[in-house]
C-alpha cells in the first residue's frame, strides 16, 4: 500500500496531494503542462522533497525525514534514460543490483527475461554512450526493473519515440505489471497513453489541486472543470 499526503510550495501555486494505492493498482495523473503532475511524482522518488506531508510505502517511510535514493524501492522512469555513457548496456541494466544478489539463480533467470523481451542481446556488450534513443530507453526500462520494484513512477517516459516503440515498451510495462505485481502511477500528456496503462483509475491535476478522481468513462462523460473537457475532447 502506498500512502501520499504531500504538499509542495512553487512560485505560482501550491500543489496539495493525496493517495492510496494498493498493491498491483495503477493510477494516471492527468491535467495541462505545469499542473504539478511531474512534482508529485518528483517527491515520491525522492529527486524533490515535500515542504510537508509524509509517503509511506509498505510500511517504509519515504518521507520524513527523507529516505536517501538508492533505500527506496521505486522505479522512476522519466524522459531522459540518464544512462551512464561510460558503462556498456549490460553493466547499465544491472547498476542497482546488489552484488550478492546478482549472483543468485533467481536474479540471473530475471535479467536474462529482461535481456531477451526488451531486444537487448545485441546491444548487451555495446557502449551506453553509442545506442539510439529508443534503445536507451529500454535499456532504461530493463535497469528500472532489474531490482522488481513494489512502485513504478512513469514521467512522460515515451516523449518523442514512434508510435510503433511507443505501442511495444506500453506492452512490456502492461505484461510485466501483472507478473510483478507492482503499483504503477503515470504522467503522460496523452490521454490514450494512460488509458492503456492505468485503464481503471485518473487523477486530474489543475494549478496543483486535484479537481477530479474517477474512471476515464466517468472522466469523459462528465468534466469537472472547462479545461477539463477541453483536452478530453482533444482525444
Amino acid at each position: 500500500m502506498l500512502k501520499v499526503e504531500l504538499t509542495k510550495r512553487r512560485r505560482d501555486f501550491t500543489i496539495r496531494f493525496a493517495l492510496e494505492l494498493g498493491a498491483g493498482q495503477s493510477v494516471g495523473l492527468f491535467g495541462a503542462s505545469g499542473a504539478g503532475k511531474s512534482t508529485v511524482l518528483a517527491c515520491i522518488a525522492g529527486v524533490e522533497q515535500p515542504d510537508e506531508g509524509c509517503i509511506d510505502l509498505g510500511g517504509l517511510r519515504l518521507f520524513p525525514p527523507p529516505l536517501p535514493l538508492h533505500q527506496r524501492p521505486v522505479g522512476y522512469l522519466t524522459q531522459e534514460p540518464s544512462l551512464f555513457a561510460h558503462l556498456n548496456v549490460g553493466e547499465n541494466v544491472t547498476f542497482g543490483v546488489a552484488r550478492r544478489e546478482a549472483a543468485n539463480p533467481e536474479c540471473v533467470s530475471w535479467i536474462a527475461t529482461l535481456k531477451e523481451r526488451l531486444k537487448l542481446g545485441p546491444l548487451w556488450e555495446a557502449s551506453a554512450a553509442r545506442i539510439s534513443g529508443g534503445q536507451a530507453r529500454r535499456v532504461a526500462l530493463a535497469r528500472m526493473l532489474a531490482r522488481k520494484p513494489p512502485l513504478v513512477l512513469l514521467d512522460e517516459p515515451f516523449s518523442g519515440l514512434d508510435r510503433q516503440l511507443v505501442r511495444e515498451l506500453i506492452d512490456d510495462l502492461i505484461f510485466w505489471s501483472k507478473k510483478i505485481g507492482f503499483s504503477m502511477i503515470a504522467v503522460d500528456h496523452q490521454s490514450e497513453v494512460l488509458m492503456r496503462l492505468c485503464p481503471e483509475a485518473a487523477i486530474v491535476l489543475e494549478q496543483g489541486q486535484v479537481v477530479q478522481r474517477g474512471t476515464w468513462s466517468e472522466l469523459c462523460s462528465a468534466p469537472a472543470t472547462p479545461l477539463l473537457r477541453s483536452l478530453l475532447t482533444q482525444l
